[in-house]
């Protein structure tokens, strides 16, 4: 291998790495806006992920609202258990 076919194998790696990281600047900076813009044509949500708790590496409680029924999901180790959340409890 020539010094200038390492040079060459040098450039495609930075113009590569340029890619990947001027696509990673812009999805942070534009995707937001785009994703918000695009699920307001979709119309109204009927479900809605409310808020999320780590419990430990396996374990999470999932907060949803659906419609105006909320729901708190406990997922983790290939089970899934539901409760109905009340109002005013």
């Amino acid at each position: 291998m020539s010094f200038l076919d390492l040079l060459r194998a040098l450039f495609g790696l930075a113009f590569t790495l340029g890619l990947i990281g001027g696509a990673a600047w812009a999805a942070r900076r534009y995707a937001p806006q785009l994703m918000a813009k695009l699920s307001a044509q979709r119309g109204e949500r009927r479900m809605q992920v409310v808020e999320t708790l780590v419990l430990d590496p396996a374990r999470r409680l999932v907060l949803v609202r659906i419609d105006s029924e909320e729901r708190l999901i406990l997922l983790g180790e290939g089970k899934e258990l539901i409760e109905p959340r009340r109002g005013g409890q």
